[in-house]
């Protein structure tokens, strides 16, 4: 989103409740296979009403400002489900869910819920790191006739494979927050330490270049 305020408000509430999670010495494994000394689990806003509330009207400000009107709201599995439903409910809108592939029993949904080929969805993430799995529920619902106008979440790290991704499958992009703004209230909040800044400058400077030297090492 371009709101300045959102940005630095979504910035400071993730930091606020440690959402944000640091190890360099043990960096985090993404969906993607990368390795990454940050880690964004921004499932923690739920447990948090102020800030979850906050969260959900900033999604429906940017699902109408951004797409207008709307037929289906989808979240991803999972992280974006229980976003996606709030976000439903307040625009009165039906919701489904998108898993990373087809269930391997019962009626084998890869979508969840009712959606007709037709109709247009804007797909709720809770983050996107190289936008690998949020593009594979984009296709799930294409495959199903939909038109998807676009995606919002939470938060991205701004990678520039995320950005060609997206580009790629022609999708439009609005995240309430990101990976530069993150770092910039953190230096003014002061809530991570020198040190640990330092290796995040390093591993943004050469994403690739850092998951690989860790994964080989």
């Amino acid at each position: 989103m371009k709101d300045l305020e959102t940005s630095y408000m979504t910035a400071k509430f993730l930091l606020q409740i440690k959402a944000v999670k640091l190890n360099d010495e043990n960096p985090f494994t993404w969906a993607s296979g990368r390795k990454s000394p940050i880690y964004c689990d921004n499932r923690i806003t739920l447990s948090y009403p102020e800030i979850r509330t906050y969260i959900r009207q900033r999604f429906v400000d940017a699902v109408v400002e951004q797409f207008g009107d709307v037929d289906v709201i989808a979240g991803v599995a999972t992280g974006g489900i229980a976003q996606g439903a709030l976000v439903a409910q307040e625009l009165g809108k039906p919701f489904v869910y998108v898993r990373s592939e087809e269930k391997k029993h019962g009626m084998t949904n890869q979508i969840e819920g009712e959606i007709k080929s037709g109709q247009s969805v804007v797909v709720i993430e809770d983050l996107v790191s190289t936008g690998k799995s949020s593009l594979i529920a984009v296709n799930a619902l294409r495959e199903k006739g939909c038109n998807v106008k676009g995606m919002v979440a939470i938060f991205s790290y701004n990678l520039e494979v995320a950005k060609k991704n997206f580009e790629q499958a022609e999708v439009t992009l609005e995240t309430l927050t990101n990976y530069d703004k993150l770092i910039e209230v953190a230096k003014e909040e002061e809530y991570i330490k020198p040190s640990a800044m330092q290796s995040l400058e390093k591993w943004r400077e050469n994403p690739e270049k850092w998951s690989e030297e860790r994964m080989n090492g």
